[in-house]
This record gives C-alpha cells, sequence and structure tokens, in this order.
C-alpha cells in the first residue's frame, strides 16, 4: 500500500510517528510524509522516507491562503493516489479528509491528541472558530472509510458528548508509545534530598500557557522563597505557530528572576531525562503526555495535573502525584514532599516504569493502530 501520514510540524511526525513510519516500511509499505516545512523535514529524508513540504500556515485564517492549501492538498492526493491516509491534529484531520473525498481515498485515518485550541481556550477567535470546525469535524469524522482515533477516554467521552464523532466509527489508542529500549532508569537512582546537589526538575514540553508552565514558574518561587535546595529546569521551545504560545520575553524574564533555566530545544531527551530526579507537567489538558510516558519509563518520579490525559498515565501516590489544575500552590507542596521523601519518590517512579511496560510500549500501540487500518480497509472493500 502507499500510505500518507499527515502532521501540522515536521518535528512531531520525527518525534512522534517515526516509529510507526518504520514499522509500514518495514512491512513493505510506501510511505509518504507530508508537513510544512522546517529543520526535520532533512532529518526525516536522510532516514530513507518521502517528505514532502507543505504551503501551509498553522495560524493563518486567510480564506485565501487556505483555500490554496487545500487545493494543493487535493491535488497532492489525486496525485499520489494512497490506499491510506492517516491525518494528525485538527486543522490536518479537517484538511487532509476534505482531500481524501475529494481524491477518493478508499480508508481515512484521523487523530487527534485532545480538544486542541479551538475547543478549550476561550479567547474570541477560538469562539469564533467553534462553531466552524465543529460543522467541518462532523463532515470529515464520520461516513464510509473513516475511523477517528483517540488517545484517552475522557476525549472519547467529549468527542460523543458533542456530536463530532459516532462511537462506533472511533477508536482509543493510547498515544504514540514509548522505546522502551531507549529509555530506561538510570545506572544510579535519583539523587533526590542529596546535600551535595540540588533537586533537579523538570518540565519538558512545547511551550505554551496551557502546559502549565505559569503555575510551574510561580511554584518555583514559593520554594525558592522557601530556600529550599531545587532548580528548575524547562526544555521546549516557543512554538509561534500556537496561539498560546509563550513569549521568549517572558521565559526570559523568568530565567533572569532566577526561577527557571532555559534548555531549549532537546534532541536526546533520554539523556536529559537520566540527568532529572523528578518530571512534571502541570497541563491543563493533555490527549496523552508523550513527555510523562517518557519519564515513566526512566522510572523518575512523576508530579502532574488531574485533567484527561494526563490522569491516564499516572495514579495518584501510586506511580506519581496528581494536583489540580491552575494550582501552584498544591503543585510547589507536590514538589516539596518528593524532595523530602527521596524514597518514597524512589518507589513512585518504579511503579511508573512498570505502567510504562504494561501499557505505553510503542510496540502495542504500533500493533493497535495497524489493527485500526486493517479494519477500515476490510470495511472499505
Amino acid at each position: 500500500m502507499k500510505i500518507i501520514l499527515f502532521a501540522n510540524t515536521e518535528w512531531y511526525l520525527f518525534n512522534f510517528r517515526l516509529s510507526l513510519a518504520k514499522s509500514l516500511q518495514a512491512q513493505g509499505h510506501e510511505v509518504l510524509l507530508i508537513s510544512p516545512p522546517g529543520e526535520y523535514g532533512a532529518r526525516l529524508q536522510a532516514l530513507g522516507f518521502r517528505w514532502e513540504a507543505l504551503p501551509m500556515d498553522r495560524k493563518s485564517l486567510n480564506p485565501l491562503q487556505e483555500l490554496r492549501l487545500l487545493i494543493h492538498l487535493c491535488r497532492l492526493y489525486r496525485r499520489e493516489q494512497p490506499t491510506l491516509a492517516h491525518h494528525f491534529t485538527i486543522k490536518c484531520v479537517v484538511y487532509g479528509s476534505i482531500a481524501a473525498l475529494v481524491a477518493r481515498v478508499p480508508a481515512r485515518i484521523n487523530a487527534v491528541a485532545g480538544m486542541g485550541y479551538v475547543f478549550t481556550n476561550q479567547a474570541l477567535k477560538a469562539r469564533l472558530l467553534r462553531p466552524v470546525v465543529r460543522g467541518l469535524m462532523r463532515l470529515v469524522l464520520n461516513g464510509r472509510g473513516a475511523r477517528l482515533i483517540l488517545q484517552n477516554k475522557d476525549d472519547m467521552a467529549a468527542f460523543a458528548q458533542a456530536g463530532l464523532a459516532r462511537p462506533e466509527l472511533t477508536r482509543l489508542v493510547m498515544g504514540s508509545g514509548v522505546d522502551l529500549a531507549r529509555f530506561t532508569p538510570r545506572a544510579q537512582p535519583a539523587q533526590i534530598g542529596h546535600a551535595a546537589q540540588p533537586t533537579r526538575v523538570l518540565l519538558a514540553a512545547r511551550l505554551l500557557w496551557d502546559k502549565g508552565i505559569a503555575e510551574y514558574a510561580q511554584a518555583a518561587r514559593l520554594l525558592k522563597a522557601k530556600g529550599l535546595p531545587v532548580r528548575f529546569l524547562l526544555a521546549g521551545s516557543p512554538d509561534p505557530g500556537n496561539p498560546a504560545a509563550i513569549s521568549q520575553a517572558t521565559l526570559d524574564s523568568w530565567q533572569s528572576e532566577g526561577l527557571i533555566d532555559l534548555l531549549g530545544q532537546v534532541s536526546n531527551m533520554a539523556t536529559l531525562f537520566a540527568s532529572v530526579d523528578i518530571v512534571v507537567l502541570p497541563s491543563y489538558r493533555e490527549g496523552l503526555p508523550k513527555s510523562l510516558i517518557e519519564a515513566a519509563a526512566c522510572a523518575l518520579p512523576l508530579v502532574t495535573t488531574d485533567v484527561p490525559g494526563c490522569r491516564e498515565v499516572v495514579t495518584h501516590e501510586v506511580d506519581g502525584l496528581m494536583v489540580p489544575v491552575k494550582d501552584a500552590n498544591a503543585l510547589a507542596n507536590a514538589i516539596e514532599r518528593l524532595h523530602l521523601n527521596p524514597v518514597w519518590a524512589s518507589q513512585l517512579g518504579l511503579a511508573a516504569r512498570q505502567k510504562a511496560i504494561a501499557e505505553f510500549d510503542e510496540r502495542i500501540v504500533i500493533e493497535k493502530t495497524l489493527a485500526v487500518y486493517e479494519e477500515l480497509l476490510e470495511a472499505s472493500r
């Protein structure tokens, strides 16, 4: 078969769907990866994949520009004539599905990680776009030749309740999985509470307000005021294509205040996880957070919020700690608990590793994804 994988960044394809692409290629399928242009496109090509850049601006609301993109996609799908197209994130799902319908692609898989900016943000632009996007999603997520993949049970319920997708066409697949051979516990246990060096706390995410980064900075402020030897690290880079992006000026101000250390975009996350003691993600909502499952695979104690996606990864006081969303005080208290109880923190990390093995192994995720492919192609024949 020829299969198209379409995402809104080439970074996403490289970091989240490379294993799926490799598995498809190993089975003899032809894989075409498409996304807006970016530096990871060359890295995908260096690995032997076809990658094609699209004239796509993620923030654009210009009708003519969006029409040109849609026409470009329709021509691409007609030219390539894939057997199956797999779309990731809401804009790619809508545009890719329209192109697939126009080109009469037999099977389309639509993967959505959470409700997205349009449905979760209360900004005026998001509220104005909501009814338009809702109508388009109802059109493209249903019908013969379509399946919707969601990453957690909360989103399954939310999509059904909103009437966006018929439950019989929706499947649950837990994220993109984690490579358990690459993300492993480090040889020496974490040095939480060690007198010779501070406890190193890490938040690794796209630098968006919705990831709870403001609460992370405030938690750092609270613990530093107590004089605790805790160092707060932030890995990631600003995402100008997302309306919820944090400005570089704000990030620099937090670093100047001594609250956080900015690491920028980190290419080797396994090495970074091996150098820290606690991993935090105080997100407002997730599909299934890859940074948390990678940290879990490394047997690191986790702190996250009690929201969809995050609660799929952490069970409170079993394999991590959960705090209320947008609550910097609770976040600071949870980090302090782990700092003051290193043995217990280590036990939580080991339990997180066991859960990662049982539920988040990328081989399990790929197998379930390919099963959806087979089911849909069988139904389309």
